[in-house]
């Protein structure tokens, strides 16, 4: 008796359910695409205008590149000083300082894609993982291996993250025109700041065979892909990590700013220049 009860009160619920109009929500304007988002979201991160940046990009994680760039153009105006990202133009090539990590620098290349760049060249310090390297030496990756993990939001982990060949090739000559060398090989990217302790993961780096550590390259190799955009990077060797005396420190790495990297700058801008000028395409991969 008492379940039918129940069973009959379950019923008059559900009909009266039934009998409430459900409440309409207004639909509200907002950013619903990606396009959209990056639109909104370039300006904010720097400061700067959709109009405002170059078809080329130049992308680093220290301010001191930013200001020897501005004081190279004529002071050019430094923006977004207020914010996450500090850029300046100049020639029609844009550097972008986007901070640190490859969780930012897969957020930078989403952004760049409101502007659709012809180019973009990564400059950033890096770790020597071999004995025949030293601090101050430029490597050139031809790859990367994606151990950071960002990436795979973008590609599956089988994937190789590989710059534009032919921006690799207008650095190349680009650093030959400054009578210098360079190494080249493989980057291993991470997401690890502090291991230079943890000897387990130093016969793990030993194992893969790479020429360099960092924190971005790969991930500007993948994000690019997949945004299609050609990217290329030129890495200089800041320290030596694998032993106990080559691990960065203020001095050390006051000392490489101060020896290398007006170097290191110019050769990016140059090679840049290299595909102004001649009107080299670097699309060569079929996204």
């Amino acid at each position: 008796m008492n379940e039918e009860i129940t069973i009959k009160k379950d019923e008059e619920i559900v009909e009266k359910a039934k009998k409430v109009k459900e409440v309409q929500t207004p639909i509200r304007k907002g950013l619903k695409t990606k396009e959209a988002i990056v639109d909104n979201w370039l300006p904010r991160y720097t400061g700067r205008p959709l109009n405002q940046f170059g078809e080329y990009i130049i992308l680093t994680n220290f301010s001191k590149y930013i200001q020897l760039f501005s004081q190279w153009n004529n002071d050019a105006p430094v923006m977004g000083l207020d914010k996450p990202m500090q850029s300046v133009t100049a020639d029609n090539i844009t550097i972008i300082n986007f901070g640190m990590g490859s969780p930012v620098a897969a957020t930078v290349m989403d952004l760049l894609t409101a502007i659709k760049p012809k180019a973009v060249v990564f400059l950033g310090k890096c770790g020597g993982l071999k004995k025949t390297t030293n601090v101050g030496d430029l490597i050139l990756p031809i790859a990367a291996i994606r151990g950071e993990g960002t990436s795979n939001d973008y590609l599956p982990p089988e994937v190789p993250a590989l710059p534009a060949f032919a921006l690799q090739k207008a650095i190349s000559t680009t650093i030959r025109d400054f009578s210098l060398d360079y190494r080249t090989g493989t980057c291993y990217t991470t997401n690890r700041r502090v291991w230079e302790h943890d000897k387990e993961f130093k016969q793990y780096l030993k194992k893969l065979r790479a020429m360099a550590i960092d924190m971005e390259t790969a991930t500007i190799f993948t994000t690019g892909f997949a945004n299609k955009i050609p990217t290329g990077a030129l890495l200089l060797v800041s320290d030596q990590p694998m032993i106990p005396e080559g691990v960065k420190t203020t001095e050390s790495d006051s000392k490489v700013t101060e020896g290398y990297v007006e170097t290191h700058l110019k050769i990016g801008i140059e090679s840049l220049k290299q595909l102004i000028n001649k009107g080299l395409t670097v699309k060569h991969l079929i996204f």
